[in-house]
């Protein structure tokens, strides 16, 4: 951008008007914005400002020179504030929520934010209910399911969670194990109810196991996990916590069994440098695992 100085003294000009005014708000010369004007013009072949006894009175031309200029200064602001972004010394505080059981999955991406930006506080919000990002309760949601379709979000898969066919030892022990190329004859099953959302391993159980054999129901995935973690039944649950939970490994996961972390940032806030920071982190430990 060669005249960019000129272009930025024009602008203070249309401002304030005159031109002892605006070389006080630059802090140059009077002579030195009389300068830049008459250079910028002759570049341009046009005037800008129609000059008079009270100051400088800018043209149609002058007045969408300063519509551009401010435009530019805040995209450069915004360049910046990305800049700043990539630093280790962003300081502040983040907030991200999610529900209980991501916790396990989503400390290891602030560990890593923490220790690339050390200045930052992280603050985790675990709830069952969900923050409103559009009234900034927090920075950044972790969530389950289906990917969010708010169009005023932004969404980001986090990585994904394998799962399993898990029972408690209490179970086996009470039920055997069961025979799964013999049917599931004597035994109960944890299982989602018409409602629950649509997954590839509850299709799978919808289309393996009969209804008859479904001894408790639920429409949330979640509450799913908890419910073979009580041992109420054989059921569905991540494979990273199952050994933790003392869970015994009925069936192996399938390849599309499985459960996508989405990252959602609202769209006024998805642009700041801390949510960009740790945007960063997501997408390079995603890449990674």
């Amino acid at each position: 951008m060669d005249n960019w100085n000129e272009i930025r003294t024009a602008a203070t000009v249309a401002r304030m008007e005159t031109i002892s005014a605006a070389a006080d708000q630059l802090g140059v010369h009077r002579a030195t914005v009389t300068r830049h004007i008459d250079a910028l013009e002759a570049a341009l072949g046009a005037k800008l400002f129609q000059r008079h006894g009270r100051g400088f009175t800018p043209t149609e031309l002058g007045r969408e020179l300063l519509r551009i200029a401010d435009a530019t200064e805040t995209q450069f602001g915004e360049l910046t504030r990305l800049a700043r972004g990539t630093k280790a010394d962003l300081q502040g505080e983040i907030v991200v929520t999610c529900l209980d059981v991501l916790v396990p999955y989503i400390l290891p991406h602030l560990a890593s934010f923490q220790s690339a930006h050390p200045g930052m506080t992280c603050h985790m919000v675990s709830s069952d209910r969900k923050l409103k990002l559009e009234y900034g309760e927090a920075d950044m949601a972790f969530r389950l399911g289906l990917k969010p379709s708010n169009p005023d979000n932004v969404v980001l898969d986090a990585g994904t969670i394998a799962i399993g066919l898990f029972a408690t030892q209490d179970y086996i022990d009470a039920h055997g194990m069961p025979d799964l190329g013999g049917g599931w004859t004597g035994h109960r099953f944890v299982g989602a109810d018409a409602s629950a959302p649509t997954t590839p391993y509850l299709e799978w159980q919808r289309d393996t196991v009969p209804k008859s054999a479904i001894g408790f129901r639920t429409n949330s995935v979640v509450a799913i996990w908890e419910a073979v973690r009580a041992g109420l039944g054989i059921g569905f649950h991540p494979t990273g916590t199952a050994e933790d939970a003392g869970l015994v490994s009925v069936h192996a996961p399938e390849p599309d069994w499985h459960e996508t972390i989405w990252a959602v940032t609202h769209m006024d806030l998805h642009r700041t440098a801390k949510v960009q920071a740790l945007v960063r982190i997501l997408k390079a430990n995603r890449r990674s695992s």
